[in-house]
């Protein structure tokens, strides 16, 4: 099964199948100043227009470059053994391919035909990045990260060993109720924090997948003969026709309706391998409303913990 929250997602689209993107109250001793105004321009001389700024976006890898929509676009291009023009809209920007016989005026007609589109995807790459980035997980005491659909603190606490969760029914609205005690000290490093968060997560993970998987496999009417985790890059889970399941761990982050769809989709291949009408069907019998949570493994943007 693809994965497709953590990786930035690469939009594609193909073209030319055949030749041819409160103000805070001042203290009340304080009176307001007023602003400074610019010196009026001379008589008789228009004062110039001042036009905002357009993003701009460029590849790191750019070839040549275009105005859409007055957007300045710099983007990867090359020749590749295709029937059609191919426009991949990814993190670092577009990337266009087209085959030799094409000329690069066509090229240009095309992206400015789908300029619209292009420029949808690049603002939505934008603003992933900028959810990613922000997502950056600060390794010390005090963090959040999610676990389970919730906010969970970190708590360094040397009192303890290992790492124990507790819950606060009675916490306030807006506070998370879930804490994680570390066994560090205040001293610990970064990586020391990190290593022992991600061994607690990966542990309930473990926990959890054992958990969910017995009990669709029971519905399901198949047989898992082994379950180990994973961390691959492009993956949420896979299963082998000899009843082998691996899931990520860092889908331990999402909601339970979440993973029990991740769960669900790789049991269904045990009794179909393909993404058959027949395939969804047996998803869809034990889980009718599979669609609405298979949304958020493309939507959410997981901590980054890099």
């Amino acid at each position: 099964m693809p994965h497709t929250g953590r990786t930035d997602h690469a939009l594609q689209l193909s073209l030319f199948d055949e030749p041819s993107p409160a103000a805070v109250p001042r203290p009340a001793a304080l009176a307001p100043q007023p602003a400074p105004t610019q010196p009026a321009p001379p008589a008789g001389i228009a004062a110039p227009a001042v036009a905002p700024t357009a993003p701009r976006f460029h590849h790191p890898r750019a070839h040549r470059s275009i105005a859409l929509a007055g957007h300045h676009v710099g983007y990867e291009f090359r020749r590749a053994r295709r029937r059609s023009i191919g426009f991949v809209v990814g993190v670092e920007g577009l990337s266009v391919s087209a085959p030799r016989w094409v000329a690069v005026s066509e090229v240009e007609q095309a992206l400015q035909a789908k300029s619209a589109w292009i420029l949808r995807k690049l603002h939505e790459q934008q603003e992933r990045a900028q959810r990613i980035q922000a997502a950056k997980v600060d390794w010390r005491d005090g963090t959040t990260l999610p676990f389970l659909g919730e906010t969970v603190i970190v708590l360094l606490d040397p009192r303890i060993t290992g790492a124990q969760l507790n819950s606060d029914a009675d916490a306030l609205p807006g506070v998370p109720k879930l804490t994680l005690h570390v066994g560090l000290p205040q001293t610990a490093t970064q990586e020391q924090i990190r290593e022992a968060v991600q061994s607690w997560l990966q542990r309930q993970a473990k926990r959890i997948f054992e958990e969910r998987c017995q009990h669709f496999a029971q519905r399901l009417g198949v047989r898992i003969t082994r379950l180990s985790l994973s961390s691959a890059a492009t993956r949420w889970g896979s299963a082998s026709a000899d009843g082998s399941v691996r899931l990520h761990w860092r889908l331990v982050h999402f909601a339970m309706p979440v993973i029990d769809y991740v769960v669900t989709h790789e049991l269904a291949h045990l009794r179909e391998m393909n993404h058959s009408t027949a395939f969804w069907e047996v998803v869809r019998s034990v889980l009718p409303d599979f669609e609405q949570h298979r949304g958020a493994l493309r939507s959410e943007v997981l901590p980054a913990f890099d």
